[in-house]
C-alpha cells in the first residue's frame, strides 16, 4: 500500500537528516558501515562485533520473533551503546534536570561524556529498539547499560539507561499478535488508516473515542464499543462518548466565567522549524496582522533582528498601554521560544535579557486562552485551537498546513513566495482564531450543548441537537 502524502513527507525528513547525522560521525580506518539488511546484514554485524569495531552503523540483529536494526553502535569502556536516529525530539532545556551525552562527531574515539541540563523525552518506539538491541548485545555478553538517542539536535547523544524498558519489552514480546485493529495516535501517519478505520467503524470499537491505552479500563469491564460506554451510564466517559457519535466535537462542561479582557488586545501565535528556530512571529491587534517573519537561515542574525523587532513591537504596546493584554493558544511553545531566543541571541541588538522574558511570561498581561478553555469546555476529541475555534464558527484558509504541513511548508517557503504567503495566511489566522475563541467565550460559547446534555442515561445518541 503507498505512503500517505504525510507519510512521505515525513520519511523524505527523516533520511534527509538521517544522512546529515551520520555524515557527522569521524571517519575512522576502523568505522565498519553495514549495507542492506537481512541475513548477510546480521553476519556482517556479528563479525564486526568479533572485531570490536569502535563505531559500527547500520547494525542488524535478530532472534525468535523479532528483529531490529540500530543506526550507530559506540563502544564504550563498558561495552557497546547502542544509539538510534529518531525523527522526535530527544530531550529539552531544563536547568533543574541533567543527563549524560555524548557529541556525536566523536563517536567511536575518546569517552568525552558531558552532564548537561536536559529532561530527557521517552519515546515508545525508540526505547524499544534500544531494548532489543541492548538484549541482543547482552546475549553476547558485549552490552553497556545505556543506550542513546540522537533527535533534532544532530550533535548530541542523549544517554539513558536501557534496562528500564526491558520489563515492557519481555510483555510486549509476550502478548498474542492482535487479530483486529485498535485506533492508537500513529494511525493519523499510517498507510492503512483508512482501511482499519472503517473496520473500526464497522465493530463501533471504542478505541474511536479513546485511542491507545486510554481504553482498557473499560475493556477490562467488558466494554469494547462506543454503544456500550454510552449506554454504560459512566458519566464524562459516557458523555464524551455520546457527543463523539453525534459529531459534536466541544461541549461546554461550567458555566462559562469571563476571561481577562483589557482596551489593547493582541494575539500571538509563533511558527518554528522543528528545534531549528522561531522564524514567524505573528500578532494580530484586532484590526490588522503584524508578521515578523525570517526565511533566511535560522539561529544566526537574521532570526535575532527579527526577534527583536517582534519584541520591540510588543514591549511599545505594553509601554504606551497599561490596560493590555496579549493572548496566545496553549503558550507552552511561545514561551519556550521566548526564553530560547533570550538565551541564544543574548548581546545581540535589541534581545531582552531572561529577566525582562520572565517578567512579561508571570505578568498578568499574558493570558494562556487554552487555560481558560480547559476549565469551561471538554470535548471528545481534545481542545487544540482548531477544534475550539471551528466550534466558535471560525475557519481556516490554510487548513491542510496544520501541524506537520507547516514543517513542510517552511522547506518550501525558503525559496518559493507562493509558500510564503501560504504560511503567512496559515499563522494569521491561528492568530485571529485565538481572537475568536476569546469573543466566543466572553459571549457564553452560544450555541454549544452542555455536558450535562449527555450525562443523565437518556438515549442520547438519538436525540437532536440543540439550538442557540
Amino acid at each position: 500500500m503507498p505512503l500517505t502524502e504525510l507519510s512521505r513527507q515525513r520519511q523524505q525528513r527523516f533520511d534527509a537528516a538521517r544522512r546529515h547525522t551520520l555524515s557527522l560521525l569521524p571517519a575512522l580506518a576502523s568505522r565498519i558501515d553495514i549495507h542492506g539488511e537481512g541475513f548477510d546484514a546480521e553476519m556482517d554485524t556479528l563479525e564486526a562485533l568479533a572485531q570490536r569495531a569502535p563505531l559500527v552503523t547500520n547494525a542488524q540483529f535478530s532472534d525468535a520473533g523479532w528483529k531490529t536494526q540500530v543506526d550507530i553502535l559506540h563502544l564504550s569502556e563498558e561495552g557497546y551503546i547502542p544509539i538510534v536516529i529518531s525523527a522526535h525530539r530527544a530531550a529539552r532545556p531544563d536547568p533543574r534536570r541533567s543527563c549524560q551525552t555524548l557529541p556525536t562527531r566523536k563517536l567511536g574515539q575518546a569517552q568525552c561524556w558531558s552532564e548537561e541540563k536536559y529532561r530527557l523525552r521517552h519515546h515508545t518506539v525508540d526505547s524499544y529498539r534500544l531494548a532489543l538491541a541492548t538484549r541482543a548485545l547482552a546475549g553476547m555478553g558485549l552490552a553497556s547499560r545505556w543506550g542513546g538517542v540522537i533527535g533534532q539536535d544532530p550533535e548530541r547523544v542523549f544517554l539513558h539507561h536501557t534496562d528500564i524498558h526491558q520489563a515492557a519489552l519481555s510483555a510486549a514480546l509476550a502478548a498474542p499478535l492482535p487479530t483486529r485493529p485498535r485506533r492508537v495516535k500513529e494511525c493519523d501517519w499510517c498507510s492503512y488508516q483508512q482501511m482499519c478505520r472503517s473496520q473500526l467503524r464497522d465493530m463501533d470499537d471504542i478505541s474511536l473515542v479513546l485511542p491507545g491505552d486510554r481504553a482498557e479500563s473499560f475493556r477490562r469491564r467488558g466494554i469494547n464499543t462506543v454503544t456500550g460506554l454510552i449506554n454504560a451510564n459512566l458519566g464524562e466517559a459516557s458523555a464524551l462518548a455520546a457527543a463523539w457519535k453525534a459529531k459534536i466535537p466541544v461541549l461546554r462542561r461550567h458555566p462559562s466565567r469571563p476571561i481577562r479582557r483589557a482596551a489593547l488586545e493582541v494575539d500571538i501565535d509563533v511558527e518554528t522549524y522543528l528545534d531549528h528556530g522561531a522564524y514567524l512571529w505573528g500578532m494580530f491587534d484586532g484590526h490588522r496582522y503584524h508578521p515578523y517573519a525570517t526565511w533566511k537561515p535560522l539561529g544566526g542574525d537574521p532570526e535575532a533582528e527579527n526577534f527583536a523587532a517582534f519584541w520591540a513591537h510588543l514591549k511599545k504596546l505594553r509601554t504606551d498601554n497599561p490596560d493590555f493584554c496579549a493572548y496566545c493558544y496553549a503558550n507552552n511553545g511561545e514561551n519556550h521560544w521566548l526564553r530560547t531566543s533570550a538565551k541564544r541571541f543574548a548581546g545581540k541588538p535589541g534581545i531582552p535579557g531572561l529577566e525582562e522574558i520572565e517578567e512579561f511570561i508571570h505578568s498578568e498581561q499574558w493570558v494562556d486562552v487554552f487555560q481558560v478553555v480547559k476549565t469551561q469546555l471538554i470535548g471528545p476529541e481534545g481542545l487544540g485551537l482548531k477544534t475550539v475555534a471551528k466550534a466558535a464558527g471560525y475557519q481556516w484558509e490554510e487548513a491542510e498546513l496544520e501541524g506537520e504541513g507547516s514543517v513542510a511548508a517552511y522547506r518550501e517557503a525558503r525559496t518559493l513566495m507562493s509558500w510564503r504567503d501560504r504560511l503567512l495566511s496559515y499563522n494569521e489566522d491561528d492568530c485571529r482564531a485565538t481572537a475568536a475563541v476569546r469573543d466566543w467565550l466572553s459571549h457564553g460559547t452560544p450555541g454549544l450543548p452542555a455536558l450535562g446534555f449527555f450525562s443523565d442515561g437518556g438515549e442520547r445518541g438519538n436525540r437532536d441537537q440543540p439550538t442557540s
